[in-house]
């Protein structure tokens, strides 16, 4: 029965991010009319890659694997990856328009200063909660493994890919005269 009640759980997540899908298919749509130019398209599809697969080896691992749902560790997990649901919307709704799940860069539109952007020290915040629900995600079901290759190649990907090629569009766009986004 928990197994069930799991997989209803990542199902609701995986609808979650449909509908993140359809905002930042529309944000991206306004970005590019506004002239907004996108880095770093090649990363992508490895991104998309990932964040399904996170999903579907949850599932998998629970099932194929017989992992128990550990209350001592499944509670507080789930608590965590509710905070992160709550941490995706706190950075979609203080990004606005400007947020989308791809790296593009709109001469012109300012840096983002509210919400978590507030703060000078927390870089990249939507990076750590994805980061941190990569790992919560699974430990509510005790699928350690893939908490474990999730965290492995997202940091790949974000550590590799995604954050420099963001850092280097944000300093162009800085440099072109623009405050940055």
């Amino acid at each position: 029965m928990s197994a069930l009640l799991y997989g209803l759980f990542v199902l609701a997540t995986g609808v979650e991010r449909l509908v993140e899908l359809v905002i930042s298919k529309r944000h991206a749509a306004l970005a590019f009319a506004r002239g907004g130019v996108e880095h770093g398209r090649a990363h992508f599809p490895f991104m998309v890659v990932l964040h399904t697969g996170l999903l579907v080896a949850c599932v998998a691992e629970v099932v194929l694997l017989d992992r128990p749902f550990i209350g001592a560790l499944g509670w507080p997990m789930l608590v965590v990856a509710l905070f992160c649901q709550a941490g995706r919307y706190w950075v979609i709704a203080s990004l606005g328009e400007q947020w989308n799940t791809r790296v593009i860069v709109v001469p012109g539109a300012g840096r983002v200063t509210r919400g978590p952007y507030r703060f000078a020290w927390l870089r990249h915040p939507n990076y750590w909660i994805v980061a941190i629900e990569g790992i919560a995600l699974p430990l509510v079901h005790s699928a350690w493994i893939t908490a474990l290759v999730f965290t492995v190649l997202n940091a790949v990907l974000l550590l590799g890919f995604r954050i420099p090629i963001e850092n280097r569009a944000l300093r162009a766009l800085q440099a072109s005269g623009s405050a940055g986004a």
